[in-house]
């Protein structure tokens, strides 16, 4: 059975739990959200719409560009476009202030993409899919209801968004010590998901990441050059170079998994390449975080040279 054909089986409980978890996540990273974070996008709203435009135009339009190039099977090429058509990951903020990144860029970034990925998630993975003869058959035999796929984005990122800024807003100093322990174990639970959705479908990940493991190397790699040389092209400074570019690597692959059992069956294509991309993109994201610790921002530099 090739991988097009393979279809990783949850029972409903699994998935339910599954949900549950993504939200609760959401919800964490929502407890370090005020109103403020969006307002302070229209004091300097340049780099922010530049991130903005790379996450959700660029990145979608190289990734169709590298499927193109690659010729994946056309279950993995369609888990490539829903990877890059999801929002920035929950990691991003920590590892943009660990790479000496802007972080109030990473975190305004993050809570607004979010907020666009009700959107642009679907409208990117439908679009970019039916461009594609391979994945425009596949979505065909999923009929696939955009509306459905929205309503699905507003339950589990939408509703857990709001609620974790309402708590913050009614306590916070509760929800400033509640996000701290959401940070230290946010990997932890992140892992914990992606094992929870291959725990009953090992064999299948063992059998067929092989077939991905180069594309999403790539795919990744693509990803952090886009959201570097998009911030560079524009002369932005090298601190909101490096949120922009982390914040446009670490991808939101676990809404990405959810939707794929959710909408796809489980299509083994496209839940392995989320899968992979998930642990994938820490590996790097914490790699590129740690070398740019090491490195102040030539600003800075220049600043105490002086």
């Amino acid at each position: 059975m090739g991988i097009d054909e393979v279809q990783l089986n949850f029972n409903e409980s699994t998935l339910f739990l599954m949900n549950v978890l993504i939200g609760f996540i959401m919800f964490g990273v929502a407890l370090d959200l005020t109103v403020q974070d969006f307002k302070r996008t229209l004091k300097s709203p340049r780099p922010f719409i530049i991130g903005l435009t790379a996450q959700f135009i660029l990145l979608p339009a190289f990734t169709f560009l590298l499927v193109l190039l690659l010729q994946p099977r056309p279950s993995i090429a369609l888990g490539m476009f829903l990877v890059a058509a999801c929002p920035g990951g929950n990691l991003s903020n920590f590892l943009a202030h660990l790479s000496k990144g802007r972080t109030t860029l990473s975190i305004s970034m993050s809570a607004v993409s979010t907020l666009l990925a009700i959107i642009m998630t679907p409208l990117n993975t439908l679009m970019w899919g039916s461009f594609y003869g391979p994945t425009n058959d596949l979505l065909r035999s999923f009929m696939i209801s955009p509306a459905d796929l929205i309503t699905t984005i507003v339950i589990l990122l939408g509703i857990p968004l709001t609620l974790g800024m309402l708590v913050n807003k009614r306590f916070p100093e509760w929800s400033k010590k509640a996000s701290k322990w959401m940070k230290r174990f946010s990997i932890g639970f992140f892992i914990l998901f992606v094992i929870g959705a291959l725990a009953n479908n090992f064999e299948y990940f063992i059998d067929y990441v092989g077939m991905v493991v180069f594309a999403v190397f790539l795919h990744n790699l693509l990803a952090i050059i886009i959201g570097y040389s998009s911030a560079r092209s524009f002369g932005l400074p090298e601190r909101d170079r490096r949120a922009i570019a982390i914040e446009i690597s670490i991808q939101n692959s676990g809404l990405g998994l959810i939707l794929v059992f959710n909408f796809f069956g489980g299509l083994g294509g496209m839940a392995i390449v989320a899968a992979w991309w998930s642990i994938l993109h820490i590996i790097a994201g914490l790699t590129i975080a740690s070398f740019w610790s090491r490195r102040p921002p030539a600003a800075e530099s220049e600043g105490n040279a002086a």
